[in-house]
């Protein structure tokens, strides 16, 4: 299935208490209970927007980069949003762990104030990516022999658009109220732009329903998507006139793609990875308080979801996941959240190795459920 993993980390021993569950949607699900999965079918790796929490993601990645088992056969799409986007964008340089390594250190430690205004975090940000991502190192992350990157950002326009904090919220406000209705209605304030790397765009934005543009990376726009994608409302600032793109003001991604929206399988024999942080899937940043709203299980037909248990996530500091409430929380005491953050990714180590045991063994058959 996936050989020569356990030549690249430690082998988990048969007994383990397994810290992930496995879901997957219906044509996914047939194939691994048939007994049909192999690495190589992973076509597509999705990331969705997670704030913090893309920190208990750390050891599920680390274990795919150092044993080199995607993109084998043909390149692999990193479909990501936001923290989801930031993650990818250290899977294509040149010296990948060590730039992921260099991610997550920066990612942790970044400050935060009080009286931090959108400009100054934004700064942060910006601080952030030049720490992993090397201007040098860009022809060789744009030419990947092994990944395709796409990262997913929201072009916004009227209210939304503006720095002005009460403006924007009261676009947001607005967004939020006729998202409650539909959610088409985003495209009055918000475009999908996807920024991709690769001689051809992304099969998912050349297939319905997908709404929205697609515009290569090059040199020149790449370190502005991705900071674009991460640019969150009303706390980081927006990215304006990306080049080679429409003008305007980009935000996070995660308004319109919070989480998995599209079926990202190439072909029908493909699946797509997705490691998430919770069970639930939610389509669009404003769906978070709509318990109804959800992704269409058509759309997640070849879709292999892994993601903690309820069990581990108590585990970690304060039994919960690390989140951007944190930075409110220990605003006076940043120290105890970088070890809180610390202590997340230390124990999210093994998560990675659990999930290629399972595959290994042939165990993931039987604990796989149906999304």
């Amino acid at each position: 299935m996936c050989q020569g993993l356990m030549t690249h980390s430690r082998c988990v021993k048969s007994n383990t208490m397994f810290s992930i569950r496995i879901k997957a949607g219906r044509k996914a699900y047939e194939q691994i209970r048939d007994g049909g999965f192999s690495c190589d079918r992973i076509s597509a790796f999705f990331a969705p927007a997670a704030g913090p929490r893309w920190l208990v993601a750390t050891g599920f990645d680390l274990t795919l980069l150092k044993a080199g088992l995607l993109g084998r056969k043909k390149p692999v799409q990193l479909i990501g949003s936001s923290s989801g986007a930031w993650r990818f964008a250290a899977w294509v340089q040149p010296e990948a762990e060590k730039s992921y390594l260099n991610l997550m250190e920066a990612y942790i430690r970044i400050p935060y104030h009080k009286d931090d205004r959108a400009g100054i975090v934004l700064q942060n940000l910006i601080n952030v990516v030049n720490s992993y991502i090397e201007d040098d190192a860009l022809p060789f992350a744009l030419a990947h022999k092994h990944y395709r990157l796409a990262v997913l950002t929201a072009r916004v326009r009227h209210l939304v658009a503006s720095e002005s904090s009460w403006i924007q919220s009261s676009g947001l406000f607005l967004c939020f109220l006729m998202n409650a209705l539909s959610r088409s209605t985003l495209d009055h304030f918000t475009e999908r732009v996807v920024f991709y790397n690769g001689p051809n765009p992304p099969g998912f934005c050349l297939k319905s329903p997908f709404r929205g543009r697609f515009i290569q990376l090059n040199r020149t726009n790449f370190k502005h998507a991705i900071l674009a994608s991460g640019a969150i409302p009303l706390f980081v600032a927006g990215i304006r006139d990306i080049y080679g793109a429409p003008r305007g003001v980009y935000r996070d991604g995660g308004l319109v793609d919070y989480h998995q929206t599209y079926d990202f399988a190439e072909s029908d024999d493909d699946m797509t990875l997705f490691f998430h942080h919770q069970e639930r899937i939610i389509p669009g940043w404003f769906d978070k308080r709509l318990k109804h709203r959800r992704t269409p299980d058509v759309l997640l037909d070849h879709t292999l979801m892994v993601f903690p248990t309820e069990d581990f996530v108590s585990t970690l500091p304060l039994g919960k996941l690390p989140d951007r409430e944190d930075f409110r929380s220990f605003m006076d005491d940043p120290a105890t959240r970088i070890r809180n953050w610390q202590e997340a990714v230390r124990r999210s180590a093994p998560l990675g190795e659990q999930f290629f045991e399972l595959v290994e063994s042939g165990k993931l058959r039987s604990m796989v459920e149906r999304i």
